[in-house]
């Protein structure tokens, strides 16, 4: 069986349509969706109406990343604790909270926060950050031991995940296997291309596979400039050039 991870589309339609050309001629059965579909992206209601579509074409499991449940759950009060740290993030939050349809932010808000599946006899954890936090970082660099603790009492073989916008993975002391699927929509690679991962499991085994698909980067973040919200160059030219994970 072969399933692709997808993570952090984040309303870039350029980059999944070029990822899911990408699952098909890898001949994927199934796909894990791992979160964060719309913000701060050029087509957010697009994405989110894809991955809708998906349900039928594909068998497809979807959690809620950290900026689904901002979106769905939108107010003043959020803004205002995001602007300080992230102000030009908390600008396209406000501007997704208004173009984004009802309907739309009910189906984020609604989406499970982590997932337990079994697989050709491997048990599988989808989180968006950790298995503790949607929004904790698991990150190349980081130390083993911290990794351990974020995974502790998962009884999973598996732990997948995404947030970072960077692919890793970790074996740890106790046989477990952590991965982070890195980036469709918004990736922190040194070459920009999409990322996504390719789980493959066969006979009770997982081999795990980062594949990297080049996309029309330039478009993208064309129609991501025609957002205008304040600070909107600066995503849209991390499209382009990756420097910073937060604005």
């Amino acid at each position: 069986m072969k399933i692709a991870v997808i993570s952090d589309i984040h309303g870039n339609m350029e980059a999944l349509s070029a990822v899911l050309d990408d699952i098909k001629q890898q001949s994927c059965d199934k796909i894990f969706c791992l979160g964060d579909y719309a913000m701060a992206g050029p087509e957010p209601n697009d994405v989110i109406e894809k991955i809708i579509e998906l349900k039928q074409e594909y068998n497809i499991e979807l959690i809620q990343g950290n900026t689904d449940l901002m979106i769905a759950e939108y107010s003043e009060e959020i803004y205002n604790n995001l602007k300080p740290h992230a102000p030009v993030m908390s600008e396209a939050l406000k501007n997704d909270s208004i173009i984004i349809k009802e309907d739309y932010k009910k189906i984020l808000g609604e989406l499970p926060s982590q997932l337990s599946i079994e697989e050709g006899g491997v048990k599988i954890l989808l989180v968006h950050g950790s298995p503790r936090k949607n929004n904790e970082n698991i990150l190349p660099d980081i130390p083993l031991n911290e990794v351990e603790n974020m995974i502790k009492g998962v009884e999973e073989d598996v732990v997948l995940c995404g947030h970072t916008h960077i692919p890793c993975g970790f074996q740890t002391s106790d046989s477990k296997t952590v991965v982070n699927a890195g980036s469709v929509g918004r990736p922190f690679t040194e070459k920009p291309d999409a990322c996504y991962l390719i789980l493959t499991i066969n006979n009770g085994k997982c081999l795990f596979e980062h594949r990297f698909v080049d996309y029309d980067r330039q478009t993208a973040s064309k129609k991501l400039l025609k957002r205008n919200f304040k600070g909107v160059e600066k995503l849209a030219q991390t499209l382009l050039n990756p420097k910073e994970r937060h604005f």
